[in-house]
């Protein structure tokens, strides 16, 4: 007899008060190389699973798995989209995802090679906001410095931020106004109750951050509708510890296509920012070696049909001739 959806909501609420614990995979340690292969992690359509592609120059991607979903999603909403995956120093893969457009949390997995994968799991972070409308596109973050994991995401809490209220209007519906919040924990175990990331008075989503040397980066999507002229696009934030306080947002770096999803990799002396142009129903690329002045590659860039917001990562080249010769 499967219980009422409400008594298990309120039980992994309590779970995560109180710290809970999952069964990770055990770990299988292999720092990273700037001379390993890349990965890109990506859904299609509403968000069917988790599809890999990889790549040696950044430039071109080709699918993995026929473009088959390597895991398909089983917990909140049933939904895999904007799947972020990070190899933490202890060789284990943390895959975070949306679960749904309207949950109050987020899906979590791991595994030692991406293709056996723990059990998923639906982490309830907003169930002390009964109010909050969604959480979507979260990440993970290593944070060396201090040997936790940062996991941050965008929620729109409903007169949480007046100011702003009716910045971006769907349709008939008005009330999304997103800011940016995060715990923190070492184990995946235990979570630090949930905070305020990033607030800098305007709507904002998709965040994804990285080093650059001694400073972090954030790079962000302004996701302000009104008043016009809409903006939709790239920004990029600095702070020098993870958890912030992080600047005002640069001038928009993503050209004039509405963009959202970036995702960030160094490869040579550039980096490399890859955006979904979801309106356009293409990929976008930017790069640049100081994080001031970018450049547009967008032409250059070829990756598989029907891409959407992803996340792009180094793994052994073990791990990549794995998964090319194995299907789920």
């Amino acid at each position: 007899m499967s219980l009422p959806r409400s008594v298990l909501f309120c039980a992994l609420a309590a779970l995560f008060a109180a710290g809970f614990a999952f069964a990770d995979v055990a770990p299988a340690p292999a720092p990273a190389d700037a001379a390993e292969p890349l990965l890109f992690c990506y859904f299609k359509g509403n968000g069917d699973g988790l599809h890999l592609a990889t790549s040696t120059d950044g430039l071109h991607w080709a699918a993995l798995n026929g473009d088959k979903p390597f895991l398909t999603p089983q917990v909140g909403g049933k939904l895999m989209r904007d799947p972020c995956i990070l190899r933490g120093p202890d060789g284990v893969y943390r895959l975070v995802w949306t679960t749904g457009w309207n949950d109050r949390g987020f899906g979590y997995a791991s595994s030692p090679d991406l293709l056996h994968w723990s059990a998923q799991q639906y982490l309830p972070v907003m169930a002390d906001e009964p109010t909050a409308r969604n959480c979507w596109a979260p990440e993970v973050f290593y944070d060396a410095p201090t040997g936790r994991y940062l996991l941050y995401w965008a929620t729109t809490i409903p007169g949480k931020f007046p100011a702003t209220d009716g910045q971006d209007a769907r349709g008939s519906d008005p009330g999304y106004n997103h800011r940016l919040y995060y715990t923190t924990t070492t184990d995946f175990k235990t979570f630090t109750p949930t905070a305020l990331l990033y607030d800098h008075g305007f709507n904002v989503i998709d965040p994804t951050i990285f080093t650059d040397g001694s400073r972090y980066v954030m790079v962000l999507k302004d996701e302000t509708n009104q008043p016009f002229p809409p903006q939709k696009n790239l920004r990029v934030a600095f702070a020098d510890h993870a958890e912030g306080p992080y600047s005002a947002p640069s001038p928009p770096i993503s050209g004039h296509d509405w963009a959202e999803g970036p995702t960030a990799i160094k490869i040579g002396d550039r980096w490399f920012v890859y955006f979904d142009k979801y309106t356009k129903h293409r990929y976008g690329l930017i790069v640049s070696t100081d994080l001031k002045t970018w450049e547009d590659w967008s032409s250059q860039l070829v990756v598989p049909p029907g891409i959407r917001h992803g996340t792009v990562f180094r793994v052994p080249a073990t791990t990549l001739a794995a998964l090319s010769s194995a299907s789920p």
